[in-house]
């Protein structure tokens, strides 16, 4: 007989929700994770081969003990799976010297005292003879930097939740979500469930789920590519080819290592910009237009991979906040929901540290980690 009173329903077991799941079920909490998808599916923000993991990171110093603590639970999920998931590569971020991620990957970097590097153009270019950065260029070179696979990632979190006694159901859609005298009531396309706390941690469709709240999410449609390099593939291999985000023509630009070895292609896309879209209507068809836009930034940068072939395409979505921070903590002061939401494209290198920040908030009311970057009433007049 299934059982339908929990002590929290986790919703969306994407990257954020499968291990919000897993820390939950870990700490011992009664768990119920619903998604509206199968498993590791690829209509959300979980999926596309690849994410890149900094230390040194783009995004400010305050990013960094969030990060610290990510890469030690990491290496625990591996240990607990048997199965490698971070690889290291080493990673550049590239642009002008006074422009938006130099600076702030140099000073994550010097003030929380990471391995880095600062390079020239001509530096660059010696030690990985792909690239070819104009002169003006510099580069701060992350040696601990690397990526993790999403697909796989998701799907050992859901593992190892359903291991220490999660229930996940998939293919069941959650309608309403409403607090109550006595917790949450969260009604589904199947049944309705209750619990202490509900955990919304379904991405893009998020501010659907909780209208009520007019959360400051807007949903971005991206691309991401990949391609056949001109000459040896050899090139752009982990180990030969790092991790690499370019700010450059007034845009943004990124790619991996070639993550599944010669049997794929090199990824790239654009972190900035993006259409906004619908979730649930979303264009998933990639034009010719959109990947002439990414060879173009490529062409005189990375050569090889610029005049390289079009092998694929997939679309992801972007669900941001104003501020390009997440929305990690109770909806108010008062909330039984908690909000792990507003990832804005660059939160899954977090991911085992947000799940155990979940965790603790729920058991503990507080987490150990600092999550005031993140409070979700920081837009709240």
């Amino acid at each position: 007989m299934r059982n339908e009173s929990y002590d929290v329903v986790v919703v969306g077991l994407g990257g954020v929700g499968s291990a919000a799941a897993r820390s939950l079920a870990v700490s011992g909490q009664r768990v119920l994770g619903l998604e509206r998808f199968g498993p590791a599916h690829n209509l959300g923000a979980s999926h596309g081969e690849s994410r890149g993991v900094w230390q040194a990171y783009f995004m400010g110093p305050g990013y960094v003990p969030l990060l610290r603590r990510a890469r030690t639970l990491w290496s625990e999920l591996e240990e607990e799976s048997g199965e490698r998931l971070f690889h290291q590569t080493g990673g550049m971020c590239l642009g002008p010297a006074e422009g938006e991620l130099i600076p702030a990957a140099r000073a994550s970097a010097e003030q929380c005292g990471l391995p880095h590097e600062y390079w020239t153009a001509d530096q660059v270019h010696a030690h990985y003879p792909q690239f070819t950065p104009a002169d003006d260029c510099v580069a701060v070179y992350d040696p601990e930097s690397g990526y993790v696979q999403p697909e796989q990632t998701v799907r050992v979190q859901q593992s190892l939740a359903g291991k220490h006694g999660a229930e996940l159901h998939f293919d069941e859609q959650v309608l309403e979500i409403a607090e109550t005298s006595g917790g949450v009531r969260v009604r589904t396309d199947r049944t309705t469930y209750h619990a202490e706390r509900v955990v919304v941690s379904a991405g893009c469709w998020a501010p659907g789920l909780l209208p009520g709240m007019a959360l400051p999410i807007s949903v971005l449609r991206k691309v991401m590519l990949w391609f056949q390099p001109e000459g040896e593939m050899a090139d752009f291999l982990p180990g030969r080819f790092p991790y690499w985000i370019w700010e450059g023509d007034g845009m943004i630009g990124y790619g991996h290592p070639a993550a599944n070895g010669t049997h794929g292609g090199v990824k790239a896309g654009v972190h900035s910009g993006g259409t906004p879209a619908d979730p649930d209507s979303v264009e998933r068809f990639v034009d010719q237009q959109e990947v002439q836009e990414i060879q173009s930034f490529l062409r005189d940068r990375i050569p090889g991979l610029g005049r390289g072939r079009y092998r694929q395409s997939a679309v992801c979505l972007y669900d941001n906040t104003p501020d390009q921070a997440f929305l990690i903590g109770p909806a108010s002061d008062e909330s039984r929901i908690l909000l792990a939401a507003g990832t804005s494209g660059h939160a899954f290198k977090f991911l085992p540290a947000i799940g155990e920040a979940l965790a603790e908030l729920v058991t503990d009311g507080r987490a150990q980690q600092d999550l005031s970057l993140f409070a979700p009433g920081r837009f709240t007049p």
